[in-house]
């Protein structure tokens, strides 16, 4: 297979990091993962959003940036747990209207984004991770991380819709949909295979999305 450059999409808790992770090593592909424990704004989010949301954009478009950069433009294939689209698109566009993001500093931040965006390159293909909003609670209390503790049902679920919206206009590059909560990429081999054929389909130009109800 020629270079790739894959992102992946998903509310939090879907899965990202797993499947991130776990095609890096069975393809031999290069990784990049989200900024969450050397995040200097992340915990101070969760506890106060509306003082700490317009920081946690920025840091995220900056690191994102230059993540998405260094990974389209390096000589190996290259996967990302999360898209710098999303930034925009979900959560900034949801802290605007949950309240936590004033019209003067959305608008600031989406002005930069576009900018940002503009000089990036496209990936080939964007894994978009779905599951059901009580399938990604359990995730969040499994994995323990204490800043996390204070994610709420309603925010999943707003989060949830506005994917929803956004994956139906989304056309930067072809969406592989694959429904998370019913593969396990990390025990089962067999359920990752399905996924590595699915992308080779859909990086080849065909294949639908992917839609399974496996034990």
């Amino acid at each position: 297979m020629t270079k790739k450059f894959i992102v992946v999409a998903g509310n939090i808790g879907a899965g990202k990091t797993t499947l991130t992770q776990r095609l890096g090593e069975k393809l031999a592909w290069q990784t990049g993962y989200e900024s969450v424990q050397d995040n200097p704004y992340l915990s101070r989010f969760y506890h106060d959003m509306k003082t700490w949301s317009f920081h946690l954009q920025i840091f995220f478009l900056g690191h994102r940036a230059d993540q998405h950069q260094l990974l389209a433009e390096g000589e190996k294939s290259a996967i990302i747990d999360r898209s710098i689209y999303e930034d925009a698109h979900i959560f900034a566009r949801v802290l605007h209207h949950m309240g936590n993001l004033c019209e003067t500093d959305y608008q600031a931040y989406l002005s930069v984004y576009d900018k940002v965006v503009q000089g990036l390159p496209r990936p080939d293909l964007l894994l978009y991770l779905q599951a059901p909003v009580p399938t990604l609670i359990e995730r969040i209390r499994n994995r323990g991380r204490e800043m996390e503790a204070g994610i709420s049902t309603d925010y999943l679920r707003t989060l949830d819709s506005f994917y929803i919206d956004w994956i139906d206009h989304f056309d930067l590059c072809p969406v592989l949909t694959i429904p998370s909560n019913n593969l396990n990429f990390l025990n089962r081999e067999d359920h990752l295979d399905l996924v590595v054929e699915h992308i080779e389909a859909k990086l080849a130009g065909h294949g639908p999305s992917l839609s399974l109800n496996l034990q």
